[in-house]
């Protein structure tokens, strides 16, 4: 399973980049999208929208079934990979390079609340069980 060292996570299975602009990307882990299998349909939340940490904010869809997206932290939706409503299937081919949508964070500290990969592989580890 591929768990990048420069992302960190959260439990519901997000990924979460900080950019050198000082926003966040956000997208759904490897994980994830394995457990789900062939994305069929992606909703963003959309720009503007204001975000609270752990709120359900996006749809991804598959074969198998829908999930909620969550906000991994608080803050200002400022894009959506509009690119995932034509090719949904993106997220099952690089779930990295993916992204789903930028936030503008309330507060650039919460990010050290989130799980770093040696954290995220051992709570993945634990839900197998």
């Amino acid at each position: 399973m591929s768990i990048p060292a420069d992302l960190k996570y959260t439990k519901s299975h997000e990924w979460v980049r900080l950019e050198a602009d000082g926003s966040v990307s956000v997208g759904i882990s490897h994980h994830a999208q394995e457990l789900l299998g062939d994305m069929v349909f992606v909703e963003n939340p959309t720009v503007g929208r204001k975000l609270v940490a752990g709120e359900e904010c996006a749809v991804v869809e598959s074969v198998k079934a829908a999930s909620d997206v969550y906000s991994p932290i608080a803050g200002e939706v400022v894009a959506a990979n509009g690119d995932l409503e034509g090719a949904p299937e993106t997220l099952n081919q690089d779930s990295y390079a993916a992204w789903m949508f930028k936030l503008k964070p309330a507060n650039a500290a919460d990010l050290d609340g989130l799980m770093d990969a040696t954290a995220y592989a051992a709570h993945v580890a634990s839900e197998a069980h």
